[in-house]
């Protein structure tokens, strides 16, 4: 009977977990698995790799692919990792379906019983967390030297040359490459390799996924199709990024002494308590107070 309560738990959570993802993901038309892996992943995406006529794990990621439209978030999550060789968003989603089968087997084995069959869920998601954590340690550190390479840039470009030209001599003269000027420089290429401006422009803040970077692409594009003036827009947004960052420090610091409220009550003040009132108490247990 147990076993039974058991299987039904696991069918639930399951069903469960697949509803919630079908709810909010984008509709898509039905097709076969078999002909997914033909019509729409044979092509330069890693999911070419896939091969469900071979491979059972192939085609239980397929299935999983298919089944909660995987395909675009994973693309963008890779993308915004900076497109490393390792993980290929086909990895990701190995490593998805590895830890959803293996976090929940090590409770059952630990705990002896078949309740932890429940964290399934918690161990497909667990890996878009960590990878979210990267992305965003990765995006901190772009927006570390903005809006001095945006000083930089209406510099340059106000002494006659264009903002192609004006990113080229940040590069060249950086020290250390940063993140955002491997961006800068990636972009750069991929116009020499024949993209347009504008479309090597949006792929570069694609990458980034900062909406800053965001902002600045805009700016860009506005000011070759209508002809304004980029040094007074670059001027004018990066004086706005300095205010913004400077209410941000505003804000922490004004929630700092909140924040410190916690700490305060849980290990500050009992320790001030003790050690006013220990030699009170040490008076009072060895017969008076001593006055």
């Amino acid at each position: 009977m147990s076993l039974v309560l058991w299987l039904l738990v696991l069918l639930g959570s399951g069903s469960v977990f697949v509803g919630i993802f079908r709810l909010f993901a984008p509709k898509e038309e039905r097709e076969d698995i078999v002909d997914i892996s033909v019509k729409r992943y044979k092509s330069a995406s890693s999911f070419a790799r896939l091969d469900p006529e071979s491979k059972l794990f192939d085609r239980i990621a397929l299935f999983c692919l298919q089944t909660f439209h995987l395909e675009e978030p994973l693309e963008t999550m890779y993308l915004q990792l900076g497109s490393p060789d390792k993980p290929q968003p086909v990895d990701i989603l190995y490593i998805k379906i590895l830890v959803a089968v293996v976090l929940p087997a090590a409770m059952m084995l630990l705990f002896k019983a078949f309740w932890p069959i429940i964290f399934l869920p918690v161990g497909f998601i667990l890996p878009d967390v960590m990878i979210k954590s990267r992305i965003q340690k990765r995006q901190q550190e772009i927006l570390g030297n903005f809006s001095t390479t945006v000083d930089l840039a209406a510099l340059i470009i106000e002494s006659g040359l264009d903002y192609l030209t004006a990113f080229e001599r940040i590069i060249k003269v950086a020290r250390e490459k940063t993140i955002l000027e491997e961006e800068l420089e990636k972009t750069i290429g991929e116009i020499k390799l024949g993209y347009s401006r504008r479309e090597a422009l949006e792929r570069f803040a694609a990458r980034t996924g900062v909406q800053e970077v965001r902002s600045l692409v805009g700016l860009i594009i506005q000011s070759d199709e209508l002809g304004t003036s980029l040094v007074d827009l670059l001027r004018n947004f990066s004086a706005d990024l300095r205010s913004r960052r400077l209410n941000k420090a505003e804000k922490l610091a004004a929630q700092a002494s909140t924040k410190m409220l916690f700490p305060l009550f849980m290990f500050i003040f009992p320790t001030i308590f003790i050690l006013i009132l220990s030699p009170m108490l040490g008076g009072l247990l060895s017969g008076g107070l001593g006055f």
